[in-house]
C-alpha cells in the first residue's frame, strides 16, 4: 500500500495532468480525454497514467500515441507546476473504463 505522501503526490499529478492535457496542441490527442487513474511508484520514479476517451478505444489508443510523443513537454510542465524534486517517468496506458461504464448505463436504461 502506498504511503500518504505518494498517494497525495499521485492526486496532485492527476489534477495537474488534467489541466496540462487541455494545452496540448497535438491533433491525435482527443479533447474529451480523461485521466482515470494515476499509479505512482514508491520511490516516485515511475508514474502510470490510465486515460480513457468517450470516442472509444481506438481514439484512446491514438491519444496515447500523441501523449507519448508529448511526454517530454508534459513531464517538464509537471516538474514546474508541482515543484517536486524529481520528475517521474510517465507511462500512458489506454483504459476502456469510461466506454464500459457508458455501456453498462445504457443496458440499465434499457432494462428500466
Amino acid at each position: 500500500m502506498a504511503n500518504y505522501k505518494t498517494s497525495r503526490t499521485a492526486e496532485d499529478i492527476k489534477r495537474e495532468l488534467t489541466a496540462i492535457l487541455r494545452d496540448i496542441k497535438d491533433p491525435r490527442v482527443d479533447k474529451l480525454l480523461t485521466v482515470v487513474r494515476v499509479d505512482l511508484s514508491g520511490d516516485m520514479s515511475v508514474c502510470k497514467i490510465y486515460v480513457s476517451s468517450l470516442g472509444g478505444m481506438e481514439k484512446t489508443k491514438e491519444s496515447v500515441a500523441g501523449l507519448k510523443s508529448a511526454s517530454g513537454f508534459i513531464r517538464r510542465e509537471l516538474f514546474r507546476r508541482l515543484d517536486i524534486r524529481k520528475s517521474p517517468e510517465l507511462n500512458f496506458i489506454a483504459d476502456s473504463s469510461i466506454e464500459r461504464g457508458a455501456e453498462i448505463s445504457r443496458k440499465l436504461n434499457d432494462i428500466l
